[in-house]
């Protein structure tokens, strides 16, 4: 059986997840890709590919269920990412018994968009929004939780933040390696200031974010990875950035876990930003641990989804 799928057929044979759709050619050789398929002990786990219609994208969401669901964990990736990348998370919250929900955001892996840009980060919360409303559609079991990598960590942030109290969120809140400012960017924004009236995007400069000496290499073999970094996208961070570090205080108290060998994020500033806009975060630091950690070794995994369960309730 052939590993090979096309994204745009994959994504127009779609129906929302509530028709439970089986899965397409393309939607197996996408699972044999990323080795998503027979996820949970025993394979007992269900799983379906969907997608909705919103702020103008075509946006593809995935669901994965185990026997009798007691929570359910709303994940939210990266950038550059897809849900296709979180296999080690979607096990670990199928092991405690909860059903996963996702989506890949716009101009990610299976989603419409321009590849990797937005114009506002408001748009994001515009999906995530969405996707509450098929979790709801889904009847998937409360209490929700929220987890977010990186730029998955600043959207719920930014949800917490500024939607709290509306918020269906009711269980824990966790952010790995969050985004507020990345690495070096002060001389990031100024590169922006100076080419965004000259350039669209600059290459992508891939970099060893995890331990784990093989996964370099599969992001570059994968063939939903970003090659461009849009200028776009770095405009719609700089606004962003200010009205996070602007926001009010939420009463919240997040589960923050950071890696202390991250190259990706400023994660001694974005901390200090968390403390100060959530009530007593309770954090966890991994000394050898880089910025991806959901694909991060073994051993490192180990300890923080300890951390994690232990809190989880």
């Amino acid at each position: 059986m052939s590993n090979t799928f096309d994204p745009d057929r994959l994504r127009a044979g779609l129906k929302p997840l509530v028709e439970n759709l089986a899965l397409s050619d393309d939607g197996q050789a996408y699972q044999r890709f990323y080795s998503m398929a027979g996820l949970g002990s025993e394979g007992r786990v269900s799983s379906r590919l969907g997608r909705f219609e919103v702020g103008g994208y075509e946006i593809v969401t995935q669901l994965w269920t185990p026997e009798k669901p007691v929570a359910t964990l709303v994940l939210v990736h990266g950038f550059y990412d897809h849900m296709g990348l979180y296999r080690h998370v979607i096990e670990w919250a199928l092991e405690l018994g909860y059903a996963v929900i996702s989506c890949d955001l716009p101009g990610h892996g299976l989603s419409s968009g321009t590849r990797a840009s937005i114009t506002d980060f408001a748009e994001y919360q515009v999906v995530l929004e969405r996707l509450f409303v098929e979790a709801k559609a889904l009847d998937l079991p409360q209490p929700w939780h929220l987890c977010g990598q990186s730029t998955g960590g600043a959207i719920v942030i930014d949800h917490l933040l500024n939607h709290g109290d509306q918020s269906p969120i009711q269980g824990q809140s966790i952010l790995l390696a969050p985004l507020v400012r990345p690495r070096g960017w002060t001389w990031s924004k100024v590169s922006y200031y100076l080419l965004r009236a000259f350039v669209k995007g600059i290459d992508r400069r891939f970099s060893e974010n995890t331990n784990v000496p093989t996964f370099m290499p599969f992001l570059m073999a994968d063939p939903l990875q970003p090659r461009r970094l849009p200028t776009a996208w770095v405009g719609a961070l700089a606004k962003w950035i200010e009205r996070i570090e602007s926001a009010p205080r939420s009463p919240r108290s997040p589960l923050i876990v950071q890696g202390e060998s991250d190259m990706t994020v400023d994660w001694n500033h974005n901390l200090a930003v968390l403390k100060d806009k959530f009530d007593h975060p309770q954090i966890f630091m991994l000394h050898e641990a880089r910025h991806h950690l959901a694909n991060e070794l073994p051993e490192l995994r180990l300890q923080f989804f300890r951390f994690l369960t232990q809190r989880m309730g």
